[in-house]
């Protein structure tokens, strides 16, 4: 029992360690909204902006801003390319996100909510970009 316990905090620490690693620096020059959402608009890819919205988030309503950049970039690659039908099943997806946290207070919700819409955009430009140009 005991060399289980020896055994489990360097594993524990090695996964933290692995986890903080993985998290990317917040590319900008500095943590103000202006810095962060120029950061965003030179991003070369949906995928791109979104990787930078995760490392420079607030965790807090400005994040709403910097979400709206992200989901204008990911829009780039698809909205033109989507019928009547697909708009709306866009649209209903991102008004889903809009009401997910109706019911909390607390200005980190409206950021959970610039993420969702964020990532619904995302997961649209990446169907369109592996469906390729004729299906845009």
């Amino acid at each position: 029992m005991l060399l289980r316990s020896c055994l489990a905090v360097p594993a524990v620490l090695l996964m933290l360690t692995t986890a903080h690693a993985a998290t990317e620096e917040c590319p900008a020059k500095s943590t103000h909204m202006d810095d962060i959402i120029a950061e965003l608009q030179k991003a070369p890819s949906c995928n791109r902006a979104m990787k930078i919205f995760e490392a420079c988030e607030y965790g807090a309503s400005g994040d709403v801003q910097f979400g709206a950049v992200v989901e204008k970039r990911c829009e780039g690659d698809f909205l033109s390319g989507l019928g009547a039908s697909q708009k709306k099943a866009y649209a209903g997806q991102l008004k889903r996100c809009d009401h997910k946290y109706d019911h909390e207070s607390g200005t980190m919700y409206r950021s959970f909510t610039a993420f969702c819409r964020a990532i619904v955009a995302q997961r649209y430009s990446q169907k369109a970009l592996k469906a390729g140009p004729k299906s845009r």
